[in-house]
C-alpha cells in the first residue's frame, strides 16, 4: 500500500491558530488558574508599572465575570513616582482589590533598615517584602519579571520555589516540561510565580495596544526636570538627588520601566502614542533594564544576588 501525503499550503488561514499573543495570554491564564487550584493563599505584586498592569489584566481576564482570587501587595520604597502611585490606587479602587502596602520608610523610621550612602532604596525592599509574605502567609507570589530583561531572569523557572527565608537557590529549579508545574512546597516555604516570564517588552506594548490598558503618562514621552548620573538621565526630586556637581535640565523623555525614582533612568523619547513607542521599541537594542536600571549596575550578579536574598 502506498503511502499518501497531504500538504496543505502555507497560505491557508487556520481558524484555530491562536496569534503570538494569543498563544501568550493563553499561557498566562493557565498558569493563574494553575495557582488557584494549587495553592492556598496567593499574592499578586502590584506596582502601578506596565508589567504588573498587564498581569493584572490577565487575571481579572482568567476569572471573569468572578472577581480576582488574589490579593495585591507593593512594597512602597517612599521614593516612587507619584504618577504611578495615583494609578495604582485608581486601579484597585476600579476593581475593588485589596492591596496591601509594606512600607520602606515604616521600617527606616523603626531602625529595622538604614539608608544607603547613594540614596537609593531599591535594595532596601527585601526586607518589607518577605516579612510581608511571612506575616500574611503567602504561598505563592505572582511577579511581572521577565526572561528577556536580565540573565538571572532569564534562568529562573515560571514556578520559582524559595525557601523559609525567601532565598532563591538555582540549583534547587525544578524541570517544566509541557507546561507541567510544580507547587509544592513545604511549610514556611513559597513559590514566586512569573505568568509574562516568556513575553518581551515588545509583546508586552503590543499587547497593551490590542486590549487597550491604560498606562501611566510616564510611558510616554513628556517633559521633565531630569540630571545625567553615570550615563542615566535620574528625576530631580525630593529623594536626595542631584548631588552639588550634578546639573538639573528639561529634557523630553519617558521611562521604558518603572522603579524607584533613584536608580531608574529616562530615556530621550518623542514618543507619545502606543504606535510610536511599539516603533521605538522595535529598533532598540538594548534591554530596558540593560538601558535604564542602575540598580542593575552594581556588579555583573547584581540581580542574582538580590534575588539569592529574597529580591522580586
Amino acid at each position: 500500500m502506498s503511502a499518501v501525503t497531504t500538504t496543505v499550503s502555507e497560505d491557508t488561514a487556520n481558524p484555530y491558530a491562536l496569534s503570538h499573543l494569543d498563544s501568550l495570554e493563553s499561557e498566562a491564564v493557565h498558569i493563574f488558574r494553575e495557582v488557584a487550584g494549587e495553592f492556598e493563599r496567593p499574592v499578586i505584586l502590584f506596582s502601578g508599572g506596565k508589567d504588573s498592569i498587564v498581569m493584572l489584566h490577565l487575571a481579572l481576564k482568567a476569572f471573569a465575570p468572578a472577581p480576582v482570587p488574589f490579593t495585591l501587595l507593593h512594597v512602597d520604597t517612599g521614593h516612587n513616582f507619584p504618577e504611578v502611585l495615583d494609578y495604582r490606587d485608581r486601579t484597585v479602587e476600579k476593581h475593588g482589590l485589596r492591596l496591601h502596602v509594606a512600607s520602606v520608610q515604616e521600617y527606616i523610621d523603626a531602625g529595622k533598615l538604614r539608608e544607603r550612602p547613594d540614596g537609593t532604596r531599591n535594595p532596601l525592599q527585601t526586607v518589607p517584602l518577605t516579612e510581608a509574605i511571612q506575616q500574611h502567609r503567602f504561598d505563592a507570589v505572582f511577579g511581572g519579571g521577565r526572561r528577556d530583561e536580565e540573565k538571572a531572569r532569564a534562568k529562573e523557572r515560571v514556578f520559582s520555589l524559595r525557601d523559609e527565608f525567601s532565598q532563591w537557590d538555582p540549583r534547587r529549579q525544578r524541570p517544566e516540561l509541557w507546561q507541567l508545574y510544580n507547587g509544592r512546597h513545604a511549610p514556611g516555604e513559597h513559590v514566586r510565580v512569573f505568568p509574562i516570564s516568556n513575553w518581551t517588552e515588545l509583546d508586552v506594548w503590543q499587547y497593551i495596544e490590542r486590549e487597550g490598558i491604560e498606562l501611566p503618562e510616564i510611558y510616554f514621552a513628556h517633559e521633565r526636570e531630569v540630571f545625567n548620573r553615570n550615563g542615566m538621565w535620574l528625576t530631580a526630586g525630593h529623594w536626595g538627588g542631584p548631588k552639588e556637581h550634578e546639573a538639573t535640565e528639561t529634557r523630553l523623555v519617558r521611562y521604558r520601566t518603572v522603579g524607584d525614582m533613584s536608580c531608574t533612568g529616562a530615556v530621550d523619547s518623542d514618543a507619545t502614542t502606543l504606535d510610536a513607542v511599539i516603533t521605538e521599541i522595535a529598533a532598540s537594542r538594548l534591554t530596558e533594564r540593560g538601558a535604564t536600571r542602575a540598580d542593575d549596575k552594581m556588579s555583573e550578579a547584581a540581580m542574582e544576588d538580590r534575588k539569592r536574598e529574597g529580591y522580586f
